[in-house]
């Protein structure tokens, strides 16, 4: 059996034109309207996915995304320009391995960065 990655990403907004501006600006994905209550996006690389409307957002500690940034410190100070809150600053984890932090969309979302 041979590895098994990650091939499309969903997660839920109360107002999809308002998440994907953030997330156009925040990390210039592109998107396409599938539907009246769905938009499916597109980053530069890896998986993409779909955001759904959704009545409330659920906040959930059981599922966590990581999008891969060049700098946490600018991205966590655009994305609270765009709306966002930074909910943990930048850790480092190893110096040859890596950082990361943690961020909320204007939706409440959990949305992990990372930088090599």
């Amino acid at each position: 059996m041979g590895r098994h990655g990650f091939v499309h990403i969903e997660w839920g907004a109360t107002d999809l034109q308002r998440e994907r501006e953030f997330l156009e600006k925040l990390f210039g994905w592109e998107f396409q309207q599938f539907s009246p209550d769905f938009m499916m996006f597109t980053p530069e690389s890896g998986p993409g996915g779909g955001i759904q409307k959704v009545d409330r957002v659920e906040p959930t500690s059981q599922i966590r995304v990581y999008i891969e940034v060049e700098d946490i410190d600018s991205t966590l100070g655009l994305a609270t320009e765009l709306g966002g809150n930074t909910l943990q600053e930048k850790t480092i984890i190893t110096p040859d391995m890596g950082s990361y932090a943690h961020l909320a969309d204007p939706e409440g979302n959990l949305i992990g960065i990372w930088q090599r």
